[in-house]
């Protein structure tokens, strides 16, 4: 019952959706890296315009600010940061792809890690965005966790049938 529940699809879909908040991040990061040694506060500025957004109040402002108070170090960081932040989520969407227990395990505890933030974030105010935010990452994270349920109760059962395959490994084939 629990294999047709939590079918590679499902493991796939979950990886697609990490692998694309990876190459989005990776995006950003070389998004940032092209701010480098230019005039960050400038670019702001041209963008909060183009959003017909009033550069004199609130949040416009507040990144504009920003944007005069970052270094080029800091953007150096901000990139790197970024980037192992893509390689996490790279990392876990290849195992999760290949359907690796390990993967399955990373992918619940980095979904459950930011379950307490979003709560937070919620109850300051609530929004379409946060309440769906809230909700994918919840769900994904009890899908994860009933597939490492089923591949656990796999395990057991093949080792009760005197199977030495294990969950992770693989046919060897050369197609």
């Amino acid at each position: 019952m629990l294999a047709t529940i939590t079918s590679p699809l499902g493991i796939r879909v979950v990886a697609v959706f990490e692998a694309a908040k990876g190459a989005v991040v990776l995006a950003a990061g070389f998004g940032v890296l092209s701010a480098v040694h230019k005039d960050l506060a400038g670019i702001v500025e041209s963008l909060v315009r183009h959003l017909h957004l009033n550069p004199a109040k609130g949040t416009p402002r507040v990144f504009i600010d920003l944007a005069r108070n970052t270094s080029s170090t800091q953007l150096w960081m901000l990139a790197a940061a970024a980037f192992a932040y893509a390689a996490l989520r790279l990392a876990e969407a290849y195992g999760l792809w290949h359907q690796r227990r390990w993967a399955e395990w990373f992918a619940v505890v980095s979904g459950a890690i930011y379950v307490p933030f979003e709560i937070y974030e919620l109850d300051k105010g609530i929004s379409v965005l946060k309440a769906t935010t809230l909700l994918v990452n919840v769900g994904i994270v009890l899908y994860m966790a009933y597939a490492l349920r089923a591949s656990r109760q796999r395990a057991a059962a093949s080792i009760a049938t005197g199977s030495t395959r294990s969950d992770n490994s693989k046919p060897n084939t050369l197609a």
